[in-house]
């Protein structure tokens, strides 16, 4: 079993019904309407609450900060690649494949990010990374609902196999010598980041078809790898989405088909 925290992360597995739950643990102090919402959808679904002091969600969590809510409930599923690679949301495969994130606050806002701008899965290494805990669950404001999340064995190998799928790997790293605004996105890609601190594996920097960069103006040289992560994704989700536009243009200003006579 797992125990997830935090209103959103909560409220989103209860909307997801992609776990079972045991119980919904509500803290008494709590009698505002965000936690209402969660005690109806539990009376609405059948999953038992109980009402606790506080205290007692402080030990089941381990934390202060869940916000007087936590869920006693069956683990969380991971995806197979195949199931993502099979899944896309839009035209073009949008993936997202994490070589070594620690963090697990840096682990939920990517996920948050990536469900925002669209991405059909996450691909994190089975180890000396991090996994899908309860705080990434509260980090994500339960987008890890949502999202489909793999665990791959070795990333060098994935993205070979991306690629031979005809999937293109689009590394970021700060030594990359292309800025990430000015590569077309309009394509199957997968964009790839590294650790905090570490940046890319240097195989994993290999394998990449391209290598991006953010400009930085300033004296520090990188950003938090989830707050990149954002910038790229989101330019990924502007352009595809311009090009969408441009494409309904010209659709509906297509003049119509008429049929052809056919010789008698």
């Amino acid at each position: 079993m797992d125990v997830i925290f935090g209103i959103n992360a909560v409220g989103e597995a209860l909307k997801s019904r992609g776990r079972g739950f045991e119980y919904v643990g509500v803290a008494r102090e709590r009698h505002d309407h965000r936690v209402q919402n969660i005690i109806d959808e539990c009376r609405r679904l059948g999953v038992a609450v109980r009402f606790v002091p506080r205290q007692d969600i402080d030990r089941l969590t381990g934390t202060a900060s869940h916000q007087g809510v936590a869920a006693v409930t069956s683990a969380k599923t991971y995806a197979e690649l195949d199931d993502i690679l099979s899944g896309k949301r839009g035209e073009h495969a949008l993936i997202v494949v994490l070589d070594g994130v620690e963090d697990p606050h840096n682990l939920g806002a990517i996920i948050r990010t990536a469900d925002g701008a669209g991405a059909d899965g996450v691909l994190i290494p089975e180890r000396r990374a991090a996994g899908v805990t309860a705080t990434v669950a509260k980090a994500s404001a339960g987008a890890v609902e949502h999202v489909p999340i793999a665990k791959i064995t070795n990333v060098a190998r994935t993205l070979e196999e991306l690629k031979s799928r005809n999937i293109w790997t689009v590394g970021l790293d700060e030594r990359g010598p292309q800025p990430y605004d000015a590569l077309d996105y309009n394509m199957d890609c997968a964009l790839v980041l590294g650790a905090e601190g570490k940046g890319l594996h240097e195989l994993v920097r290999k394998k990449c078809d391209f290598l991006v960069s953010i400009p930085m103006l300033g004296k520090v040289p990188s950003l938090n790898v989830s707050v990149a992560t954002a910038v790229v994704l989101y330019e990924i989700a502007r352009q595809r989405r311009r090009a969408n536009m441009a494409a309904s243009r010209v659709n509906r200003n297509s003049p119509p088909r008429t049929q052809s006579s056919q010789p008698e």
